[in-house]
């Protein structure tokens, strides 16, 4: 993935581990959070001074994400709060609620 606020999010939820190609703007941010923090993915490497990204490098990505358990159980536990948030009484769903309560009384 591109490394997009949305399709980080959205990886989250589904628990799905990524290789992360951020371009711009708040996409090295979320890669860094994805790869570093939570650690559900990893992030392409470019290559020295010119920028490109070579084929081994997709691969060496595309294998580790999908070879190492703990990027695996990492996606699983952030699956799970993340469903749990928007469960019915979840936090998620508790501020949403709040947010849509004071925008209606005023």
């Amino acid at each position: 993935m591109h490394g997009g606020w949305n399709s980080t999010v959205e990886t989250l939820v589904a628990g799905v581990p990524a290789v992360v190609f951020p371009q711009w703007a708040d996409q090295g941010t979320n890669a860094k959070m994805v790869e570093d923090v939570w650690r559900t993915g990893v992030r392409v490497r470019r290559r020295e001074g010119d920028g490109v990204v070579e084929g081994k490098e997709i691969e060496r990505c595309v294998e580790m994400v999908m070879g190492d358990e703990d990027i695996k159980r990492n996606a699983e536990k952030w699956r799970k709060l993340a469903r749990e948030a928007l469960s019915d009484g979840g936090p998620s769903t508790v501020n949403l609620q709040a947010f849509l309560n004071d925008v209606c009384s005023n």
